[in-house]
C-alpha cells in the first residue's frame, strides 16, 4: 500500500535531491528576515504538494514552530478564506479558556471582514461589466443600493472604527500566539481554486495576517495564479504587478534532480525508474540497463512529460501487466519488443488521436518520427563507429511498417542489412520484424487496454 503522502520524508525517498531545497526554505523561514509571503512555484504535475510535506515533516523535527497544512481547493466550497485560515490556527490553541478567549476575540473582526467582502464583491461584479452600462453606472449602483448594500452599508459605517479595533485586536491576539512559537502556515492548491476565493485568500493574508511571528507559504502555480487575478479583474490589469504587491519570495521548483554532479537528468526519468522499482512492473534487468535507461530519458525530455504524467504512465503499465497476466514485459536480452510496447502505452495516455490513425492502417511515419523525436533515419557508414540512437532504431523497423510520408525512414536494401547487424550488436532486436509487425506490437498492447 502506497504511503500516505503527509507522512512521507526525504528519508522515504529523495530521488529529486530537493531535500537541500527545503533546508535553505527551513533556514529562511526560521530567520529574522520577512520572506512572508513566500511561493513555492512549479507547473503542474511538478511535485509540489509531496515536496510541501516533506518540507513540513523536516521542519516539525526540532518543534520550534507551529505548522499549519491548509489544502485551500477543499476549503474552496466554504468561500471564506479569513474564516478557512482561522479555524486551522484555533487547531493549535488547546481546548480550554485560552482557546475560547481567542475565538471571542476575532469574531468581531470575522464579522466586519465578511460584511466588507460581501459589499466589495457586489462592487466587482457590477465592474466587470463597466464597459457595457458605464452610461447608467451610477443608476444601476442605486439600484443595486437599494437593493443590497443599503441594509448593511449603516451598520459598516456605524461600526468602522470599532471593526478597526476588532482587527487590531485580532492581529494582537495573534501575535501573542506567535511570540511563544512562530506560526507557519502552509496553503497548497491555490492554483486550483475559483479565481475569486484564490484571489480573496491573497488578500487576506496582506491585510489580515501581516502579523508579527505569522508566515504564509503558497505552494501554487503562479502562472495559472496571474489568470485568477485576470479574470477577476480583467485582462487590463498587469496580474505580474499585482501579484508582486502580495508575494515577497519566490523560489521555483527545478524540473532538474541530481544537483550534486550538475547533470541534466530529468527529475521525470527518476521517478520513472523510483516508481518502476517500487511497483516491480517493469524486469530488473530493463532497469540495470543504460541503453534502456537512456532510451526512457529520452522520450519523457522529448515528450516534456511532468511528474504527474510519469505516474500515469507507470499506472498504465501496471494496468497492462495485470490484464496480460504478466506476460507483455519479460527478461528479454534485446530491448526492442520492451520499447515498441512502451511505445503503445504511451500512445494510449498522451497521444490517443495517433494510436486511432494507426489503427485504422493510416500509419504516417512523419508524425511517429516526431511523437519519437526521430528526424530521419541515419544512413550508416560502411565501417562506421558511430552507434544509432535508440529510437533511431525505432523508427527504422517502424519506417518499414508506415504508408505515409516515409521518405525519411525507408532505407535500401543494403542500408537494411547494416541496420540488422547493429540491431544485433547492440542488443536492439534479434532480427528486423516481419512486415507489419513492428507496428502490430504497439496496437496490441494498446488492445489490452481497450475495453471494447
Amino acid at each position: 500500500m502506497d504511503m500516505d503522502i503527509t507522512t512521507k520524508t526525504f528519508d522515504d525517498r529523495d530521488e529529486f535531491k530537493r531535500k537541500s531545497i527545503a533546508e535553505k526554505a527551513i533556514k529562511l523561514l526560521k530567520s529574522d528576515i520577512d520572506i512572508s509571503p513566500t511561493v513555492i512555484d512549479g507547473s503542474w504535475g511538478t511535485g509540489k504538494t509531496e515536496f510541501c510535506h516533506k518540507l513540513i515533516n523536516l521542519m516539525k523535527e526540532d518543534s520550534t514552530h507551529n505548522i499549519i497544512y491548509i489544502d485551500a481547493f477543499k476549503a474552496d466550497h466554504v468561500d471564506e478564506p479569513l474564516m478557512t485560515v482561522l479555524a486551522e490556527i484555533i487547531k493549535i490553541l488547546p481546548e480550554g479558556p485560552r482557546r475560547k478567549a481567542f475565538i471571542n476575540r476575532v469574531l468581531p473582526a470575522v464579522r466586519y471582514t465578511l460584511k466588507t467582502v460581501a459589499k466589495a464583491g457586489i462592487s466587482h461584479l457590477l465592474r466587470q461589466d463597466f464597459t457595457d452600462i458605464i452610461n447608467d453606472f451610477d443608476e444601476v449602483i442605486q439600484k443595486v443600493a437599494d437593493d443590497s448594500i443599503d441594509k448593511t452599508a449603516e451598520l459598516i459605517l456605524k461600526d468602522h472604527v470599532e471593526a478597526e479595533k476588532s482587527l487590531q485586536t485580532l492581529q494582537t491576539t495573534l501575535t501573542a500566539i506567535a511570540s511563544q512559537n512562530p506560526i507557519v502556515i502552509f496553503i497548497d492548491e491555490l492554483d486550483r481554486c475559483r479565481p475569486n476565493f484564490a484571489v480573496d485568500m491573497l488578500e487576506i493574508i496582506k491585510h489580515t495576517f501581516d502579523v508579527e511571528g505569522v508566515s504564509f507559504v503558497l505552494i501554487t502555480n503562479t502562472q495559472q495564479l496571474r489568470a485568477s487575478i485576470n479574470h477577476c479583474y480583467g485582462q487590463a490589469v498587469d496580474a505580474q504587478r499585482y501579484l508582486d504587491k502580495f508575494i515577497k519570495y519566490r523560489f521555483e521548483l527545478s524540473s532538474h534532480a541530481d544537483r550534486v554532479s550538475g547533470s541534466p537528468t530529468l527529475a521525470a526519468g527518476y521517478h520513472f525508474v523510483s516508481l518502476i522499482e517500487e511497483k516491480g512492473c517493469l524486469p530488473e534487468s530493463l532497469l540495470a540497463s543504460s541503453y534502456f535507461k537512456s532510451a526512457i530519458y529520452h522520450l519523457i525530455q522529448h515528450q516534456n512529460l511532468s511528474l504527474r504524467e510519469i505516474e500515469t504512465l507507470v499506472l498504465h503499465i501496471q494496468i497492462v501487466q495485470s490484464l496480460s497476466n504478466s506476460e507483455v514485459f519479460v527478461e528479454r536480452r534485446y530491448i526492442g519488443h520492451t520499447l515498441l510496447k512502451l511505445i503503445g502505452i504511451m500512445l494510449v495516455c498522451y497521444q490517443p488521436a495517433l494510436l486511432r490513425q494507426i489503427k485504422r492502417g493510416n500509419i504516417d511515419a512523419k508524425t511517429l518520427g516526431e511523437f519519437l523525436g526521430v528526424e530521419k533515419t541515419p544512413f550508416l557508414e560502411e565501417g562506421g563507429n558511430t552507434r544509432p540512437e535508440v529510437f533511431e532504431f525505432v523508427m527504422f523497423v517502424l519506417g518499414r511498417d508506415c504508408n505515409k510520408n516515409t521518405q525519411n525512414y525507408v532505407v535500401s536494401e543494403d542500408q537494411q542489412k547494416k541496420w540488422a547487424s547493429y540491431m544485433k550488436h547492440y542488443y536492439f532486436m534479434d532480427e528486423i520484424p516481419y512486415t507489419k509487425r513492428a507496428i502490430g506490437q504497439i496496437i496490441e498492447v494498446a488492445n489490452i487496454m481497450a475495453f471494447e
